[in-house]
């Protein structure tokens, strides 16, 4: 039942998104990267926004984002555990509630592999791989510092944000995961992890690349 709502969901954002870009046939498209992916995962973001007169809708792509020793939570650093996400994705559809400042709401799905710690991404001994799905909100800032210079500096762009992505499902029955631990040597039980900081649904970032087409 999660995942059909999860499909719903991002299927009538697609379907407002596309009835609103037939309104306005000149948007402004922003290519932009995530800093804390590579930075603290070991990763890469990148993120491509449509923008009209009050709306907005965007794609983002995260791939081999890593979490290890202290970015794991507490319960996974007790059995010798480590996280690959090897691809985070979704969209988003958001309204402008100033120039800058917007608004969206955002369904994705992550997908993670897990390993011990002392063997990370060491194919043959991958304890298991699972999706989480979430369903949250983001608050974001576009901010174009040269904008009104008519050089090629017009359309950079700086993007802080702050998101609240809590897990909807996961393809775990009950979403949890029962195996025995080869390390501590016991059965352990493994729960979906959250996406964002200290296992929790919320994480920021701040994205810097182009707008093109800036009025």
């Amino acid at each position: 039942m999660k995942k059909l709502l999860f499909t719903i969901a991002s299927l009538t954002l697609v379907q407002i998104s596309m009835a609103q870009a037939i309104k306005n046939s000149a948007p402004e498209v922003s290519l932009v990267f995530g800093l804390t992916q590579p930075l603290f995962t070991n990763g890469f973001n990148f993120e491509v926004d449509v923008w009209w007169d009050k709306w907005m809708v965007d794609y983002s792509h995260g791939f081999g984002l890593e979490f290890t020793g202290s970015n794991v939570p507490q319960e996974a650093a007790d059995q010798r555990l480590a996280f690959n996400i090897t691809h985070s994705t979704g969209i988003g559809i958001g309204y402008r509630v100033t120039k800058g400042l917007n608004i969206r709401v955002e369904p994705k799905w992550h997908i993670w592999e897990m390993y011990y710690e002392d063997a990370f991404k060491t194919e043959a001994v991958k304890i298991t791989q699972y999706n989480t799905y979430t369903l949250g909100l983001g608050a974001y800032y576009r901010w174009t510092p040269f904008e009104k210079k008519d050089s090629a500096l017009k359309g950079l762009t700086i993007a802080p944000s702050a998101r609240w992505w809590p897990n909807v499902g996961s393809s775990l029955e009950n979403n949890e995961f029962t195996y025995t631990n080869s390390r501590t040597e016991r059965v352990e039980v493994h729960r979906a992890n959250n996406i964002g900081m200290g296992n929790t649904p919320f994480f920021v970032n701040v994205s810097v690349g182009y707008t093109f087409g800036l009025k």
